[in-house]
């Protein structure tokens, strides 16, 4: 069969959900095409050639720059079967199956995928989660490492690969957009794969490799065992993860094997510093437990980076005044993008959110996927876009924040001796929140 397999934006990483179903389909002796819309234009010939068409929708972004996308793909190819797959594929399935989309598939995608268009199964569930033996992706066709964000430390520039550990999640975050698909499930990627998937984008000039694990932590020992292996065979190599913070408490153990190994930082969705939201979004953990992990990751000579959800339809502006105070006081300002202190929760179809008696939604919006929610008071609204103009002005992180203290509080900012920038990627890591356009 001749597939083409295209991804519309995976937050400037060369795209996991391509490489890894192009290596399954290879293996089984299709020709696959793959186009990355982020980074080369729609290739015409191969989609009007295709027997297969497949969209790789991980986030509501990808999604949204998807419809258009597949709207051509269709015109184009009216006999063609398309099929979109990923966290954001079931949850919008009513939506893609009028735009002419014949499968969906969630969750552990892979098999099912290659199975569907080898013919032996006539038509898949729109969640699957079967345990994979998964395959080393194959990332032959796709645009260069460098093409792609890259990691800027001590003013340098670092090419930057990307793997996963593991999918899904253990926890049920009520805002988080894997738990609709896997309820509280993870699936591991063998260590093998893994490893090997790190060797070839470091072949091709990697420095440095963010493992994209919604959490690194949700199988500490094969997280461990990777870090290990990882830094013996590439001693010179570091790496970032995600954790969340109820995990780097109770795997505390584990911070040490994570600094030794090469760990640059770690990325963990605090969400808010306020205990009622985070009760409300169900993140397990509290502003004390926050505080507590940034001292315990520090301990260790780890730097934390708080990712957030600023605004939401229960933060009060003098909450919103207190997390520019915390990422103040606690020295969080260059560790903070500018962009989290100006996202905005996105409620998207299938959100836990919805069985909320506390929330308030208008009909779901078909043309931005999402509920849409306002605020009671009607000044946090304004607060939240006007804060979203100021992010991308291209001021330093201080600079920003300065700017964002000033509009939210009315008064010039009294902030510490600037501190030496961290080692961040070149595009900020965000997800759960509304699009800036």
């Amino acid at each position: 069969m001749r597939v083409v397999l295209i991804s519309t934006y995976d937050l400037g990483r060369q795209p996991f959900g391509l490489a890894s179903p192009a290596a399954w389909l290879r293996s089984d002796g299709h020709h696959v095409t793959t186009a990355d819309l982020s980074r080369e234009p729609l290739p015409l010939e191969a989609v009007s050639a295709a027997d297969w068409i497949a969209f790789h929708l991980p986030m509501h972004t990808a999604t949204r720059m998807a419809i258009p996308r597949v709207q051509a793909a269709r015109q184009m190819n009216p006999a063609a079967h398309i099929c979109c797959y990923g966290l954001y594929a079931p949850v919008n399935e009513e939506m893609l199956r009028t735009l002419g989309v014949t499968h969906v598939i969630g969750g552990e995608f892979e098999r099912a995928l290659t199975d569907l268009i080898s013919g032996r199964l006539p038509s898949v569930l729109p969640i699957v989660l079967d345990r994979l033996p998964f395959q080393v992706p194959d990332r032959a066709t796709l645009p260069a490492l460098r093409e792609y964000a890259g990691l800027v430390s001590a003013g340098e520039r670092k090419t930057v690969g990307y793997t996963e550990a593991s999918r899904g999640c253990k926890h049920l975050c009520r805002h988080c957009p894997i738990v609709p698909v896997y309820e509280g499930r993870f699936r591991i990627v063998q260590r093998e794969v893994v490893l090997a998937d790190a060797r070839q984008q470091i072949q091709a000039g990697a420095e440095h490799i963010t493992f994209g694990d919604p959490d690194f932590f949700n199988g500490p020992t094969h997280a461990t065992a990777i870090a290990e292996a990882f830094h013996a065979e590439f001693p010179d190599v570091t790496y970032d993860v995600t954790v969340k913070i109820e995990h780097l408490l109770k795997h505390r153990d584990a911070l040490p094997v994570l600094k030794r190994t090469g760990c640059l930082f770690i990325t963990s969705a605090v969400e808010s510093v306020d205990d009622r939201v985070l009760a409300l979004l169900a993140k397990g953990h509290t502003r004390a437990d926050f505080v507590h992990a940034l001292a315990l990751t520090r301990s260790h000579g780890l730097t934390l980076v708080p990712t957030f959800v600023a605004f939401t339809p229960w933060t009060s502006k003098e909450h919103y005044l207190n997390l520019l105070r915390t990422v103040r006081d606690l020295d969080l300002i260059e560790s903070v993008a500018p962009i989290q202190l100006a996202i905005r929760l996105l409620i998207p179809a299938g959100s836990k959110l919805l069985e909320l008696d506390e929330l308030t939604v208008d009909p779901f919006d078909p043309a931005a996927l999402s509920y849409r929610w306002r605020h009671p008071d009607p000044e946090m609204d304004r607060l939240c876009a006007d804060l979203q103009k100021l992010v991308g002005r291209g001021a330093s992180r201080t600079e920003t924040f300065s700017m964002i203290w000033e509009r939210a509080f009315g008064t010039k900012a009294d902030l510490p001796v600037e501190s030496p920038p961290i080692p961040h990627l070149t595009e900020a890591w965000y997800c759960c929140a509304e699009p800036l356009v």
